[in-house]
């Protein structure tokens, strides 16, 4: 072994799978709606388009998902980073997480629950099964409408500009902004004119 060779430490076992999307998750109803923050979340697969979200059963969120079945994965840029952390640390049960973050609810299209107007994506989703996992369980949801915010659609290509709402994400404890650009899918193999 090289001298200046670093040997890796062993953990215990751990979720160090980062960076994740920070997102804001809406349920309840219309009037009864309430907002937690959801770093466990992805892609299930695309055909039926499917997703899920992880949530601890003790969490005042977790047993309105579980009652209506259904929620809303807004996705959160940087100016959002204040409400976003608010979201995930104070509880539903006591406060009014919509005026505290300042964030304004627009009707579902597909659920009873609202979506955020300042997200500059919106997921709608049914859940189609609860799994128990441990301190987590996962809802498995379908998705029945995406709603982008149209003040990022490009007028002549018709384009959903995601790449400029300023994404954020989660890593280890910490809020971070996407980055720049480092190539798009299927560039590492484009033959070359």
């Amino acid at each position: 072994m090289k001298q200046n060779q670093k040997i890796r430490e062993i953990w215990k076992p751990g979720t160090m799978v980062y960076p994740v999307p920070a997102v804001i998750v809406s349920c309840g109803d219309y009037d009864h709606a309430n907002l937690i923050t959801v770093a466990w979340t992805g892609t299930i697969c695309t055909d039926p388009a499917m997703l899920y979200i992880s949530v601890r059963p003790e969490r005042y969120s977790y047993g309105l998902i579980k009652e209506r079945m259904e929620f809303t994965v807004n996705l959160t840029t940087a100016d959002m980073a204040r409400a976003t952390d608010l979201c995930g640390v104070k509880s539903g049960r006591d406060t009014d997480k919509w005026t505290a973050a300042g964030l304004h609810k627009t009707k579902g299209v597909t659920v009873g629950c609202p979506y955020i107007e300042e997200s500059p994506l919106a997921i709608e989703c049914r859940v189609k099964e609860i799994m128990a996992l441990g301190s987590h369980h996962m809802f498995l949801a379908e998705v029945l409408a995406v709603l982008p915010d149209g003040r990022l659609m490009d007028a002549e290509t018709g384009r959903f500009m995601l790449s400029e709402a300023g994404l954020m994400n989660y890593a280890h404890g910490h809020y971070y902004s996407q980055g720049a650009e480092l190539g798009h899918f299927g560039w590492s193999v484009k033959k070359k004119k």
